[in-house]
């Protein structure tokens, strides 16, 4: 055994454990299990591995981290460095982008979604926000319009809502307030036990989470065109790590959401919501639609309220919320006009 090395082994071992400080692994809090809400971020953490040569890895986990709830607070001490989480389930939390979950804003489109959610993030005041929680926003989570999977009696009118008890989050809770419902806030996770209780008689979800969380499976209808609104779900990074990543870390990671949005909108469209209308038609569930004269009903009793009292209230708190309002409708506006 020689009792010294060579420079040039002294080299290599030193440029191993160079290699071995580079490696960076992220811990990313998601809950449920993977399904089509999750597939941007599936498929960032493909890329960004792939683009790395699997020195930037994102170990995903699925309720291991932290309740869905709280992921936003494990972002802000970084328990891990990114995370999905959903505005209406801690408004306080979150208040600028709420904004999106307003009823009635009238998103069309999944790209419509995107685009309009990744402007919204841009704008100081929503960044200032979610400062507030140490978290950068990286993108959205776009999802169709909510409609309700129900048990029991089919609701023919409007007036059939009076009563009825619903799993419902931010302004699609509001909406169906409105219409003397009464919506009750719970994570994804905990809605095919309250149905199966009868804790809610009805939960709103976008189709994915319908066929996910299992609501579909005792059901007895379903509003195919009650369209109230949706939830705005961003994927967020804790700044710090987002900083301390090296350049190529960096550039790998950001430069991988555009491709990821858009793997993500292809599978929602195109396997998603081609499977929904057969899960439907297999377990025999009604289709609800409502005539226009209803749906215009509807929309002018909550949608004019439900944004006057947003801005009002957020307006208090010291937020631009006439500003972000403006903001999110003139945009979408010139998104609607350009498609």
């Amino acid at each position: 055994m020689p009792k010294f090395l060579s420079y040039t082994a002294v080299a290599a071992i030193s440029l191993a454990f160079a290699g071995e400080a580079m490696a960076t692994e992220w811990n990313v809090s998601l809950w449920g299990k993977r399904r089509a809400f999750t597939e941007h971020v599936e498929k960032l953490a493909e890329l960004v591995s792939e683009k790395t040569n699997g020195d930037f890895t994102l170990n995903i986990s699925y309720g291991g981290l932290s309740n869905n709830r709280e992921n936003l607070d494990g972002i802000s001490i970084g328990a891990f460095e990114m995370a999905q989480f959903c505005a209406g389930y801690h408004r306080d939390k979150n208040p600028t982008i709420t904004v999106l979950e307003l009823p009635f804003l009238g998103v069309e489109t999944l790209e419509q979604e995107r685009e309009l959610s990744m402007a919204l993030y841009d704008q100081p005041s929503v960044k200032a926000d979610l400062a507030r929680w140490n978290a950068t926003l990286l993108m959205p989570s776009p999802m169709p319009q909510y409609n309700l999977v129900g048990l029991g009696d089919a609701p023919r009118s409007l007036d059939d809502f009076k009563g009825l008890s619903v799993r419902a989050t931010g302004g699609i809770g509001s909406a169906m307030e409105a219409v003397g419902a009464v919506p009750t806030s719970m994570s994804a996770t905990e809605v095919r036990q309250a149905m199966d209780s009868g804790v809610v008689k009805a939960v709103a979800f976008a189709p994915h989470a319908h066929m996910s969380f299992g609501t579909i499976e005792n059901a007895k209808w379903w509003t195919s065109n009650l369209n109230p609104g949706t939830v705005n779900c961003p994927v967020v990074a804790n700044t710090d790590a987002l900083d301390g990543l090296s350049d190529e870390h960096r550039e790998a990671l950001l430069g991988s959401i555009d491709e990821s949005l858009d793997y993500y909108i292809d599978n929602y469209q195109n396997n998603t919501l081609e499977a929904w209308g057969p899960a439907l038609e297999e377990r025999g569930i009604e289709v609800i639609s409502f005539d226009e004269a209803s749906l215009e009903k509807f929309e002018e009793a909550v949608a004019g309220p439900a944004a006057a009292t947003w801005i009002e209230e957020m307006g208090s708190r010291g937020i631009p919320a006439e500003e972000l309002y403006d903001f999110a409708t003139s945009t979408l506006a010139e998104l609607k006009g350009g498609s």
